[in-house]
């Protein structure tokens, strides 16, 4: 039964002092206005103005409407400033999350530069590794998930970041090293030390073990990179990682990198996002900063067009 334009008569009349301040704030006769007010308070049943005092004063009745009106009121005004500067492209909502527990060696990088160009995008990151991120994103409560295990869903597009090859870390002592590439069958009776994550969501498994139907001997979780190498190091097992999350640990001559196959397995980074966001601008500059970010950092990574 109330409207916008009730509570603002309202807030007119109390900010006005009088009905013909009030009609002339709204850009109204005063007669249309009476008229308003008249047919509200039929609608509600009660009087929201005592008309026999001077000026007129609001009833009980009207200053509960008014309070409905100073909350109401300045949190529309709000978000119709907030739908202007967002049709405008200059800001919105960028809540992402990651399914890759390497990626933050360029993400935060990538999101401080997207900071520092966006700063009225409000921006949130989580990771991944705990709930199912792209039915989130369906949901809307995620703008943005990098995964590299694309789902087909209707309302999500993936927006290629790079290629990159997942390769086997071994210790500088394994017998393993000294192999150009292996085969899956090779891993059957190895120890592989992964992320602790369903394995249907790591690439070791979807795209080179499960085809093969091959099972490794036993397999070892560890929540960090760092740790998970010093494990391989201390041949405690190995380890199928990104090629790029491994270059910073190789110069201490502990770790070799075995292709996994002839052909080595290549992988593709993703951005999902919702349909309709793919042309937001601050998500496609996102999208530029991170690009341009990795292909500066990054060895190893090829461009997800080649």
């Amino acid at each position: 039964m109330l409207e916008i334009r009730h509570l603002e008569t309202l807030s007119a009349i109390r900010d006005g002092g009088s009905l013909q301040e009030a009609a002339e704030r709204l850009h109204l006769t005063q007669s249309a206005l009476s008229h308003q007010l008249r047919d509200l308070e039929t609608r509600l049943g009660t009087p929201l103005l005592n008309r026999r005092t001077r000026p007129a004063r609001l009833t009980t009745a009207g200053l509960r409407v008014l309070a409905l009106a100073d909350e109401v009121l300045p949190r529309l005004r709000s978000t119709e400033r907030e739908l202007q500067k967002l049709a405008a492209g200059r800001t919105g909502r960028l809540h992402l999350a990651i399914e890759c527990h390497s990626c933050f060696q360029w993400l935060m990088p990538a999101l401080d530069a997207f900071r520092t160009q966006w700063p009225d995008v409000a921006l949130d990151l989580s990771a991944a590794f705990s709930f199912a991120p792209l039915p989130a994103l369906v949901r809307g409560d995620l703008d943005l998930v990098i995964t590299s295990d694309p789902q087909r869903l209707e309302a999500v597009e993936y927006l290629p970041l790079f290629k990159y090859e997942l390769v086997l870390a071994v210790a500088e002592s394994h017998p393993l090293s000294m192999s150009r590439h292996i085969e899956p069958e090779q891993l059957a009776d190895q120890t592989l030390i992964t992320y602790p994550v369903d394995r249907q969501r790591l690439d070791v498994f979807t795209a080179f073990l499960d085809p093969a139907g091959v099972e490794p001997a036993a397999i070892r979780k560890a929540e960090l990179t760092p740790i998970i190498l010093q494990l391989v190091a201390s041949r405690r097992g190995v380890a199928a990682l990104p090629n790029w999350a491994l270059t910073e640990y190789l110069p201490h001559g502990w770790l070799r990198l075995v292709r996994l196959g002839a052909g080595g397995v290549w992988r593709t980074l993703y951005a999902a996002v919702r349909a309709e966001d793919t042309e937001a601008p601050f998500i496609s500059d996102f999208l530029a900063i991170a690009r341009e970010v990795c292909f500066r950092n990054l060895d190893g990574i090829r461009s997800a067009k080649a």
